[in-house]
């Protein structure tokens, strides 16, 4: 979903720039609440890990590939703020280092695949995870199912954009169904990726996943009390 230079026109490109400049302003000052002893090494190794599988593609349908967005994933692992920080430098280093995706494309692309995927990731697995019974066990259920929403969610999202500044003159409704349906295609082995990676922290350290702490401070309350009644 890396956008090029030049796919969407000067005006919408620099709107989605400052709205990408905007966004991070706000996540250095939202992972200050985030980052700890644990965050920390963390939003370094899921940046490594994100880098790395977006750089290995996987065959989709119709001679199309897929590779891994991460932005759910990188959620749940370090919290959004930190997450959209990681996704951040992950695009920037992929634009300048690499070509993948357009430097004037940078703030689309961050939008697209950093914002997009974050926010849509964090906030369905945050509702999954107020639904579901409070077990850490469903995180990496959890965060799976929002994994894959955000992937199509980030495809419409680009739609959209395409529709405001697009230079190509294409159908936006084949367009749309043509990105969704891939995407969602994409989305499924986004989730498998997500719920192994998330399930193999959680199965020796729960406490280093973000999303799953909450749970924890939980259960230690239930069981400091359950301690309590026994001793009373």
């Amino acid at each position: 979903m890396h956008v090029p230079n030049g796919f969407l026109d000067a005006p919408t490109s620099m709107a989605t720039g400052a709205a990408a400049v905007v966004c991070v302003g706000a996540a250095l000052a939202g992972a200050r609440r985030e980052l700890d002893d644990r965050t920390a090494p963390m939003a370094g190794l899921v940046a490594a890990f994100v880098f790395a599988t977006q750089m290995l593609n996987f065959p989709v349908a119709a001679g199309t590939s897929g590779h891994l967005l991460g932005g759910a994933l990188a959620a749940v692992l370090v919290g959004p703020w930190t997450a959209l920080l990681c996704m951040s430098v992950v695009f920037l280093v992929q634009s300048l280092l690499f070509a993948d995706g357009g430097i004037t494309a940078l703030g689309t692309n961050i939008i697209l695949m950093g914002v997009t995927t974050v926010v849509v990731g964090w906030l369905l697995f945050v509702l999954l995870r107020a639904l579901l019974p409070k077990r850490p066990s469903l995180v990496p259920l959890e965060a799976g199912l929002a994994a894959m929403v955000s992937v199509p969610a980030a495809a419409l999202v680009f739609v959209g954009l395409y529709a405001a500044g697009g230079t190509a003159d294409l159908s936006l409704g084949e367009l749309a169904v043509a990105m969704v349906g891939v995407h969602t295609l994409i989305g499924i082995g986004e989730a498998a990726i997500t719920f192994l990676a998330v399930a193999s922290i959680v199965a020796v350290r729960p406490d280093l996943v973000y999303g799953a702490r909450p749970l924890l401070a939980r259960r230690e309350l239930e069981i400091r009390a359950t301690a309590t009644e026994a001793t009373a």
